[in-house]
Formats: structure tokens, C-alpha cells, sequence
């Protein structure tokens, strides 16, 4: 796992823009968001991916980065005024914060665009990982919408929960495992159970972040109970896969009861 870090962060500093690229504060601000942390999951399922498949975790490392990119853009968008209105991420404060409203939103804009020229990058079934990226990067959206419309006034999206959860969440697990699938040289049933594996760990990982904050909408202990039920969906989709899947089981185990 440290080696495919190492190639998810090598990536990452070459594609996004030198710290002396116009306007400075574009290129300061985009490495800024995606340096501040975080644990590099949905890069590490990518990579893995491409591993499980056959091919080898380089093949992904494009896929890899973009999917970063992409899952930055959304959290710099999220934590704006006009969305959760947070002035702190992984301890740090959130890009609007630090660089104002109207240049979050651009980094946000900039990141996304970047993670398509990114996503083109990989070495072959170019179409397939783009166009995943695309649909997946629409799904967060429509996910995002319906949370909302839960926490407004429209308490209708209250029964749209599994649509938010498999939306919101999930959706980039999906298209971090079909994007290092394709990259890796995958075919359709390899990639139809990389589909399955990641659905449920994104859910298994949305079920953990409720027990974590405390705010699940189905008790504790029925959460808990998707949680393993999930991460055990996640682990048997793996038997279907013809290359080595020991870095996607150890990402499905650490994921399941973790503390942060």
C-alpha cells in the first residue's frame, strides 16, 4: 500500500499546476485543497483496481489522480456559504476561507476540468474511463441535491436516504474501481464486479461515517449491521476477479469499524 501512495502523490504533484503558473492564487489554492490531508481512499481503490484485473497498479495512476481531483472539487464546493457554510477541513481551514468565496468556486471548477485532462491520460480504454468519471461526477451532483433538499424545508427527500447514500458517496467508489478496472485492461465482467465491490463498500464507508458522527437514520446497532452486511457484499464481489484483490480486501477491512 505505501508503493501505490507514493504513486498516487508523485501523480498528483505532477499533473496539478507549479506553484509559479498564472494566477498564482489558482495554483496555490488547487494544491491546497488537494494537499491538506485526507487518506487518498478512492486513489488507492483505483490503483488497486487495476491490480485486481491483471494489470498493474501504474496502469491506474492517471485514473487515479483524477478521481482525487474530482473528489476535491466536490469537498471545496461542499464546505462553501451556500452549501454547509464549514471554515475547517482536516484541521485546516477550507478553501473558501482562506482564499474567499469567489476563488473557491473557481478552484472547485478547476479541479474538475483538470480531472477529465487527467482521466485521458490513461493507457488504454481512454473512452470507458472518461466517460464513467462523467457519469459517476453527475451522480455526486444529483446525490448532493437530494441531501439539500433533506436538511431544507422539503421534507419529502427524507425517503430519498439510499439514493443519497449510493449517490453522494458511493458513486465515486464506483468510478475509482471501473476507471483502474478499464486502465488495468479489464473486460465488462471484470468491471461489472469492481462495480458491485465498490457500491457496497461506499456504502459500508457511508454507514461508518453515520456511527462515527452520530447522526444515522437508522439506530446505531442497524447501522453497524449495514456496515458489515455491506463490507461483506464488497469482499465477496471479489472472488469474481482473475488478479490479485489483497489491496482492495485490506482497504474493505480498514475501512470497517475505523475511528476517523
Amino acid at each position: 500500500m505505501t508503493d501505490m501512495m507514493e504513486i498516487i502523490e508523485a501523480t498528483l504533484d505532477e499533473v496539478l499546476p507549479k506553484a509559479d503558473a498564472r494566477p498564482a492564487v489558482l495554483s496555490d489554492a488547487m494544491r491546497y485543497a488537494v494537499g491538506t490531508g485526507g487518506k487518498r481512499i478512492r486513489p488507492l481503490i483505483s490503483l488497486a483496481s487495476a491490480v485486481a484485473v491483471g494489470g498493474k497498479a501504474e496502469d491506474a495512476r492517471y485514473p487515479a489522480a483524477a478521481i482525487e481531483l474530482l473528489h476535491n472539487y466536490t469537498l471545496v464546493h461542499d464546505d462553501l456559504p451556500a452549501m454547509d457554510n464549514d471554515t475547517l477541513r482536516r484541521g485546516k481551514p477550507t478553501v473558501w476561507a482562506k482564499y474567499g468565496e469567489a476563488n473557491a468556486i473557481l478552484v472547485g471548477d478547476a479541479l474538475q476540468a483538470l480531472a477529465f485532462q487527467v482521466a485521458a491520460k490513461a493507457p488504454r480504454n481512454v473512452p470507458a474511463v472518461v466517460a464513467a468519471l462523467g457519469e459517476k461526477g453527475v451522480g455526486v451532483v444529483a446525490g448532493q441535491v437530494e441531501d439539500v433538499l433533506r436538511a431544507g424545508p422539503d421534507a419529502r427527500a427524507a425517503i430519498d436516504v439510499p439514493f443519497i447514500y449510493e449517490h453522494k458517496t458511493a458513486d465515486l467508489f464506483i468510478a475509482a474501481a471501473v476507471t483502474g478496472g478499464f486502465a488495468g485492461g479489464g473486460n465488462e465482467a471484470d468491471v461489472a464486479a469492481l462495480r458491485r465491490f465498490a457500491l457496497n463498500l461506499g456504502l459500508a464507508f457511508q454507514y461508518e461515517d453515520d456511527i462515527l458522527d452520530g447522526d444515522s437514520p437508522f439506530g446505531p446497532e442497524e447501522t453497524e449491521r449495514r456496515a458489515r452486511a455491506a463490507t461483506d457484499a464488497a469482499l465477496a464481489a471479489l472472488g469474481e476477479l482473475k488478479g490479485d484483490t489483497t489491496a482492495l480486501a485490506e482497504i474493505a477491512r480498514r475501512l470497517l469499524g475505523r475511528k476517523s
